[in-house]
């Protein structure tokens, strides 16, 4: 069967990946480091743990698989932490792509998925994000995700690699049969920060930001069922193996829900309440981040079809209750 390399195959949305892979017909090979990953969650396929910041195991994974493509997730990707230490995510993100891209040409693999983010599009207020909007990223994580596609662009130019990049919104919800999902540790994501506060694993939800220039002064994200992401990446996949062009492509529903909206919706589908206070804003966090998905809709074939509240948060609370990989 056709190998793809899945770089944070380990990790959350990496694992689903694999797993949509798989039941496509393909092996997904996973690669991975397992510093956020868990080895528990590559069970689709085989585990390459290694490092992109080690351009000699990379070469090792590619003269042992010999993939047809590279879905590239693995990041440092937290919003808070990348104001903190820039630099760590510029050198981590950028030289880790910037490694696997060379040795993606260097054996002859010319089709690259990239895991971007819409955080390169920065802080619009009450802009509909299309792909053309301008990106303006207002964060080490979201710069060092934009210079990655520019990184790709040289690529493409210079050596014909292929690339699709998806730009995403936030990430929710989890595989519906329950076999993998989110667990970080820390958990930093706030539909499971929720779920642990419902359930008396945190004491309580921090709300971070109440004046924030929206209804009820929350933030405002657009969130999308991580199985309707990774199913993207496999049309994408499809896209390049047609001999279509390199293309970018957002992510989301064009809805956003506030973190209070987030946490109503949640107490409906367990019946139990949110415990929460309220706290500071952050640094870095942008006040109203909307997707225009058209784009992946019309050219894809794309159905977010999962990324409902109610079946997010409900396929979230499946997982929860499973314990995860600490069970």
């Amino acid at each position: 069967m056709t190998k793809i390399l899945v770089t944070g195959g380990a990790g959350y949305i990496g694992s689903h990946a694999c797993k949509v892979l798989a039941r496509e017909g393909y092996t997904p090979v996973v690669f991975d480091n397992l510093s956020t990953g868990w080895e528990q969650a590559a069970k689709f396929g085989p585990l390459e743990r290694g490092d992109l910041l080690d351009r000699a195991q990379i070469d090792a994974a590619f003269a042992r698989h010999r993939p047809a493509a590279v879905m590239h997730f693995a990041a440092l990707s937290q919003v808070g932490e990348s104001m903190l230490v820039p630099g760590w995510y510029w050198r981590s993100n950028i030289l880790g792509a910037a490694n696997l891209a060379e040795a993606a040409v260097a054996a002859g693999c010319q089709r690259f998925i990239f895991s971007s983010t819409c955080a390169t599009y920065g802080d619009q207020d009450g802009v509909v994000l299309d792909e053309n909007s301008l990106q303006a990223p207002i964060n080490a994580y979201g710069a060092s995700k934009r210079a990655i596609e520019d990184l790709l662009s040289n690529f493409d130019a210079s050596f014909g690699l292929k690339n699709v990049i998806f730009r995403y919104f936030n990430v929710a919800g989890a595989d519906e049969e329950a076999e993998v999902g989110e667990f970080h540790q820390p958990e930093t994501h706030l539909i499971p920060l929720v779920l642990d506060a419902i359930d008396g694993t945190r004491p309580k939800l921090t709300i971070y930001g109440t004046d924030y220039d929206t209804p009820d002064g929350t933030c405002i994200r657009d969130y999308v069922h991580v199985m309707d992401l990774v199913e993207a990446h496999v049309l994408g996949l499809k896209w390049l193996e047609s001999g279509r062009d390199s293309r970018a492509f957002n992510l989301g529903t064009g809805s956003g829900f506030s973190v209070r909206e987030v946490m109503d919706a949640a107490g409906a589908v367990t019946n139990r309440a949110v415990p929460f206070e309220e706290g500071p804003r952050r640094a870095g966090d942008a006040t109203r981040l909307v997707s225009g998905s058209n784009r992946a809709i019309d050219e894809l074939g794309w159905q977010p079809r999962r990324s409902t509240m109610p079946q997010m948060i409900g396929d979230a609370w499946r997982w929860h209750k499973t314990g995860g990989y600490g069970a």
